[in-house]
């Protein structure tokens, strides 16, 4: 497939090694920043979009990729007050968008895990839930978007939990996620559910970024030739 890499941080040129290496070509490396407008000319060419750039920018990026009828797969974070204004572009223009926080397998397996068990400690409420997420100090946005993902669906399932902080929590209503930025760590997610006598706790520890690239490559290839708006689980069937 011929990719439009937009965003050419360190995912955008990860993916653009890997996808040389699987036999697929890059047709346009866009360094994308709040300050440039993608113009619907550079896509011509291109069977897909992968878009990784900063919150300022993603949802004119994915108008853009949309007006030039390139279907487009959109990692950024941090931008998700227009997520669903971006997805009804995607419908009214009949075009075609993938959204995900994290691209990896093994993530979107951890989803789907604490979606089934957020729904069975929804009735029991002797464990206090709370979250931890570790990443590099590179990272922008706090929570990241993959542990505000996991946040909504305890939210959607517990009922006694009503919102989140980023700060040790002070009401039980509260789901509380504590960020850390440590030098060198991809990516770690942690949720506990604890009481007096034991606790439970599921993690995702990403070892290096290859599995959201493979995820990225994963979810172009199967995007090419739908239209609609589809995430992850559309791409794995979970």
């Amino acid at each position: 497939m011929k990719i439009a890499l937009i965003g050419y941080g360190k995912m955008g040129r990860e993916i653009d090694a890997l996808a040389g290496l699987m036999g697929h070509e890059v047709v346009l490396r866009y360094k994308a920043s709040k300050f440039d407008k993608l113009e619907p000319g550079l896509l011509s060419g291109a069977d897909v979009a992968i878009e990784f750039s900063v919150p300022e920018a993603a949802y004119e990026n994915i108008v853009t990729c949309i007006q030039a009828g390139v279907p487009v797969v959109c990692g950024t974070t941090g931008w998700l007050q227009d997520i669903e204004k971006a997805r009804a572009y995607a419908q009214k223009e009949n075009g075609t968008l993938l959204y995900a926080s994290n691209f990896s397998i093994g993530v979107n397996i951890f989803f789907a895990a604490n979606r089934y068990l957020a729904r069975i400690m929804d009735a029991q409420p002797q464990y206090q839930v709370a979250m931890k997420e570790i990443h590099h100090t590179e990272k922008k946005d706090a929570p990241s978007g993959t542990a505000l993902s996991l946040a909504n669906d305890i939210l959607g399932a517990i009922q006694r939990k009503t919102s989140w902080t980023n700060e040790p929590a002070t009401s039980e209503s509260q789901l509380e996620i504590i960020s850390e930025r440590t030098p060198g760590v991809p990516g770690t997610h942690i949720i506990n559910y604890s009481n007096a006598i034991d606790q439970i706790q599921i993690s995702h520890v990403a070892h290096s970024r290859e599995g959201f690239v493979r995820g990225a490559l994963l979810a172009a290839e199967w995007i090419i030739g739908k239209n609609g708006c589809f995430d992850m689980s559309d791409v794995l069937e979970i």
